[in-house]
């Protein structure tokens, strides 16, 4: 039985409302119109005495809804928060009416009104969120054993939390293992430093806390947040282990660009052009003096960039490459006095303080730098290298002979299956692309590190390049799978230091998974929202769209094909609601009626008052957003423009928009992130879903014999607000020569 809702409206005269609107007016529309209990009006709503004064109504009036006309949601977002059971929303009459429009106007007086109805509308149609809160599992599983994983599972472990940590291969420490120094990470950044590998593995083995695994691969991860179930494969598969989790870090790093794709650089052709990686090997941990292949070392030259920032091979920069070399040769400077050392270079980037490092190098005797582009490699009669080099400082095209070449190869991230980065590292039919006309690949095509059971792939879906990376500007570590976390090289190229840095921040994203699924709350972008998403599947007609569309891979399929939802998964970005044909997916405050009810609140004029309604659908995370800025920068916009935030634009349904153009709206806008080259959503492909949705739209409008034009989507950043006006103004126009939608009055 529905509990009979009972609202009370408060609304702020403050902050130039009051100059603005006729608040009385707003009262009757909430009491003698819509039947409200309480409506109080307040100079200072926000202030302390008016707060306490909603909850002695609550309390002594026994309200459950509560809708607070005044700022944007924006403002005191935490202040007015009451019981659990009692639904608060907020309509805003400062920034988007008293500050943007005619004040004491007439159009103005009417926006205001609408938006009071809506806010009215919406908590009579909405229930408040109930948590569903479950037995989470607290453990943190780290995947990877070098200084990333190493540094997550130390981190994690000093705030309380049981870790697991898994390394495929038979001793912990990486890369870091492999080399003697690395480029200096302390000051005064002049010389090489030991990466204390050695001290990092031996703190983690004696934290208790810590259980390490070695030799050790992943079989199968199901379940969800709070409740991963894992299987572990150990030592080739000689046993198996299960052990639940409740969040994961990726930390499984690199490996080098195969150089055997870079015969142009000699390599393969001649045995002394070798890699930065088998210089460490050769010279580091083996040959000790100045002999190679018999012969004493005279020259070495590095190129820079070898196969990097090349569209035939990986065409990013891995961002160590170039301290690496210059570490690499302070190694032969040291231990071969004698030899000529040759830097050639595209552009050195030695980041932060490792420019530093890169003048030191600069000043040593008998090691030369040049900018330039390698142009080709043969050998000499005496069986020295020869280099030419096009397009240098000096001016011209040199040729270097040595007796050795190094090229510094790029980072290729673990994420990419090996056989896949063999043939074809970065190819569109692989899902993964490089020039970024496909901004997000759909998955980890071949992919078997995590090995999950999801129905949109095994492990993580990755951008760019093969890197499971965050598209999300300020929040790195995040992906599209929840729970989930990137860490170290394999989320973007870096070098230990970034890497250990890195690695805290996932495992912090961790630890506040397993604390938000304990109380039932999401993690960003809808951070602390306890609602969940509702299926009515007696209605389901098993069309898979949600399944597919789901960008956080929330629902599995039975075998009929119908949703199988894992709710810890969800992000609550609606995106499956917008999606359903059926429209039996909902939330308890969003939901399909509760939109449809806000849609028929607003009061439609006649078609001979010439005042066009537009109704604006808009992202509530750039778009609408973009809205407040409009209003504190007070930029006036037409009147006739009616908005309405929803959690992304994937998740507008159809039947909103039919509904609006039923009810005699003129004019459809529907404004949210980016996507393409420059996407920007924070649901991944929110927008680019609701823009194919688009043609269903299309179809719709024929349905009524309404024109195309009726309805338009377009996309903005949050720093495009001062576009909004002239949207608005422009679309308004556009209406008003197409003419009144001919269902106003029906």
């Amino acid at each position: 039985m529905a509990i009979e809702t009972k609202v009370g409206v408060y609304i702020c005269s403050g902050c130039g409302i009051g100059e603005s609107l006729n608040c009385g007016k707003l009262t009757d529309v909430a009491t003698k119109e819509n039947k409200v209990p309480i409506c109080k009006s307040n100079k200072w709503l926000c202030s302390e005495g008016s707060v306490r004064e909603i909850e002695a109504d609550i309390a002594n009036e026994k309200l459950n809804r509560v809708v607070i006309a005044a700022c944007s949601q924006r403002y005191f977002s935490d202040l007015f928060h009451f019981d659990p059971n009692v639904l608060v929303d907020r309509v805003n009459l400062r920034e988007d009416v008293a500050w943007t429009h005619k004040p004491d106007d007439a159009d103005t007086q009417m926006l205001a009104e609408d938006y009071l109805r809506m806010g009215i509308a919406k908590v009579r149609n909405s229930e408040p969120p109930a948590p569903a809160t479950s037995d989470v599992n607290e453990t943190i599983l780290v995947v990877g054993g070098g200084v990333a994983g190493l540094t997550a599972a130390l981190a994690a472990a000093k705030a309380g939390y049981s870790v697991v940590l898994t390394e495929k291969e038979n001793e912990l420490g990486g890369w870091a293992v492999k080399f003697d120094k690395i480029a200096p990470y302390e000051p005064p950044y002049t010389e090489p430093q030991s990466p204390r590998i050695d001290e990092l593995i031996s703190e983690v083995e004696s934290i208790n806390k810590i259980t390490v695994t070695t030799s050790c691969q992943i079989e199968k991860i199901s379940g969800q947040p709070g409740g991963f179930e894992v299987v572990l494969r150990i030592k080739g598969g000689a046993r198996t282990e299960l052990l639940t989790v409740g969040a994961i870090v990726q930390a499984t790093g690199w490996r080098p660009y195969d150089a055997k794709k870079l015969g142009n650089y000699g390599y393969g052709t001649y045995e002394n052009v070798i890699t930065g990686v088998e210089l460490e090997k050769r010279f580091n941990h083996g040959n000790k003096t100045g002999i190679l292949n018999g012969k004493p070392i005279t020259s070495v030259t590095f190129i820079l960039c070898a196969g990097s920032r090349d569209e035939s091979h990986l065409p990013y920069c891995s961002t160590i490459c170039c301290a690496a070399s210059l570490k690499q040769a302070l190694y032969i400077r040291q231990r071969f006095p004698q030899a000529l050392i040759y830097i050639v270079y595209r552009d050195i980037r030695t980041t932060a303080q490792h420019e530093l490092f890169y003048k030191r190098v600069q000043s040593e005797d008998r090691v030369f730098l040049t900018k330039g582009d390698f142009a080709g490699i043969s050998k000499s009669m005496t069986g020295s290298l020869l280099v030419d080099v096009d397009n240098t400082l000096f001016g011209g095209d040199i040729r270097i002979e040595s007796d050795l070449v190094v090229l510094a190869t790029g980072m290729v991230p673990t994420s990419l299956p090996y056989d896949v980065e063999a043939d074809a590292p970065f190819s569109d039919a692989d899902g993964v692309t490089l020039d970024g006309k496909r901004a997000a690949a759909s998955a980890e095509v071949g992919s078997k590190i995590l090995n999950l059971t999801y129905r949109q792939g095994t492990d993580l879906p990755t951008l760019k390049y093969g890197f499971p990376d965050s598209h999300y500007i300020c929040f790195p570590y995040e992906t599209r799978r929840t729970g989930i976390y990137a860490a170290g090289a394999v989320r973007a190229p870096m070098d230990f230091l970034a890497s250990k840095n890195d690695a805290y921040g996932a495992a912090l994203k961790a630890i506040q998974t397993v604390h938000a699924i304990k109380a039932g709350k999401a993690v960003h972008p809808r951070s602390g929202d306890m609602s969940y998403p509702e299926f009515f599947l007696q209605r389901c007609t098993q069309c898979k769209r949600c399944t597919e569309e789901c960008p956080f891979g929330t629902l599995d399929e039975d075998e009929k094909g119908t949703p199988k939802p894992h709710l810890n998964r969800c992000r609550r970005c609606g995106i499956c609601l917008g999606a359903c044909p059926e429209r039996i997916i909902s939330f308890k405050d969003y939901s399909i009626q509760m939109i449809s009810s806000m849609i028929k609140a607003i009061d439609i004029p006649d078609e001979d008052e010439d005042k066009p309604r537009i109704l604006a659908f808009m992202c509530e995370n750039d778009a609408y957003p973009a809205l407040d800025v409009v209003g504190k920068y007070r930029l006036q916009y037409d009147p006739n423009v009616r908005v309405i935030p929803v959690r992304c634009l994937g998740s507008v349904n159809v039947v909103w928009i039919a509904d609006a153009l039923s009810k005699g709206f003129d004019g459809v806008l529907m404004l949210g992130c980016k996507y393409g080259v420059d996407y920007q959503c924070h649901f991944i492909h929110g927008s680019e879903l609701a823009n194919k949705r688009m043609t269903n739209v299309q179809e719709k409008l024929k349905q009524l014999v309404l024109e195309p034009e009726r309805v338009k989507l377009l996309t903005l950043s949050i720093d495009e607000y001062e576009k909004l006006p002239e949207i608005f103004n422009s679309f308004v126009e556009e209406v008003r020569e197409l003419g009144p939608n001919p269902y106003k009055g029906m």
